[in-house]
C-alpha cells in the first residue's frame, strides 16, 4: 500500500509541477508535456513491478499508436476555444472525437495485424 502511495505521490507531482508550468508559459508548459513523462513514469513503474519487458515493449508500441488519435482532439480544442466555445464543451467536443478516433485507429491498425 505503501508503494502504492509512492507511485500516485510522484505521479501527481508531476502532473502539479507540468501544470504550473504551463500556468505561467503555456508555451513551456506545453513542452513538458509533451515529453511522455506519464509514459516513461508508467514503464518504471511496469519494470520495478513486473521486469517483464515484453509487456513495456507492448505498452510503449501501443502508447505510439494510441498518440496519434489524440492529436486532433488537441487542434479542435484549440480551435474551439478561440472560437469562443465554452471550456466545457470545448473539452468535451475534443474528447469525443479523440474517442472516435481511438476506435478508427484500432480498426486500422487490427487491418494490418497490430493489436493494442
Amino acid at each position: 500500500m505503501f508503494y502504492l502511495a509512492v507511485k500516485a505521490a510522484i505521479s501527481g507531482i508531476v502532473i502539479a509541477v507540468a501544470s504550473e508550468i504551463a500556468r505561467r508559459s503555456p508555451a513551456l508548459g506545453a513542452l513538458v508535456v509533451s515529453i511522455p513523462l506519464v509514459s516513461v513514469l508508467t514503464m518504471i513503474w511496469l519494470w520495478r513491478d513486473t521486469r517483464d519487458m515484453a509487456r513495456i515493449a507492448d505498452h510503449a508500441q501501443a502508447t505510439f499508436w494510441l498518440v496519434l488519435p489524440t492529436l486532433p482532439g488537441f487542434l479542435l480544442l484549440a480551435y474551439l476555444l478561440r472560437a469562443d466555445v465554452p471550456f466545457w464543451g470545448a473539452m468535451l467536443a475534443g474528447t469525443m472525437v479523440t474517442i472516435a478516433l481511438y476506435f478508427v485507429a484500432a480498426a486500422i491498425l487490427g487491418r494490418f495485424g497490430i493489436s493494442l
